[in-house]
């Protein structure tokens, strides 16, 4: 008997031809290797079988849509990863690396559902864009301290609000002498302690 007449009845049928088309048995269509992974994203399970032998070569498929998918530049399979994984070819714990991997991805594949809740508890519906206003406004805040704590680029650049403006006096009329100087500096001392308990509190 050959394996695809022992193929699953839920598995849905895919036949390879000699000239690589894909033929999917259940629509009478043929497929690209992009709709068999959209129906692997969707839960459909298929085994793919060489038109002419009835070999089972699903295995060489699915590894065809991963190699597609890191070409796209989704490189979901680190380096350190794929170096290892060839490294277990021909090792004593070869027969060990199916299992423990395909449990490892169960596990994975369940936790990230509940990831995906928590980011939604947590962020509400766009978590993404939630994370990534979150760190805009972090920065935000720490360029805000940098000015606070670093009086002389406040100085130099005018970035304390209130201060008054570098190399002119405090007050009308005066000829810019160390006692308006002195004057300025209280002042933008100032400024910079209050700007100081604002991002404090």
């Amino acid at each position: 008997m050959s394996e695809e007449k022992a193929a699953p009845q839920s598995a849905v049928v895919i036949k390879k031809y000699a000239n690589r088309r894909l033929y999917n048995t259940s629509t009478s269509t043929y497929v690209t290797l992009d709709d068999l992974s959209v129906m692997v994203k969707g839960g459909t399970d298929f085994l793919v079988y060489d038109a002419k032998t009835g070999e089972d070569i699903t295995r060489s498929v699915l590894t065809q849509i991963i190699f597609e998918e890191e070409n796209k530049g989704t490189n979901l399979l680190p380096i350190n990863f794929l170096r290892q994984l060839i490294r277990f070819y021909g090792d004593s714990m070869q027969a060990f690396v199916p299992g423990y991997l395909e449990f490892s991805l169960e596990n994975l594949g369940k936790e990230q559902e509940k990831f995906r809740t928590q980011l939604l508890d947590v962020w509400g519906g766009d978590a993404i864009k939630a994370m990534q206003d979150h760190a805009q406004r972090n920065m935000a805040m720490f360029g805000d301290a940098m000015k606070v704590f670093n009086p002389f680029a406040a100085v130099m650049g005018g970035a304390v609000p209130g201060a008054p403006a570098p190399g002119k006096p405090s007050q009308p009329g005066a000829g810019g002498g160390s006692k308006d100087d002195l004057q300025a500096l209280k002042d933008q001392l100032a400024a910079m302690q209050q700007k100081l308990d604002t991002i404090t509190k």
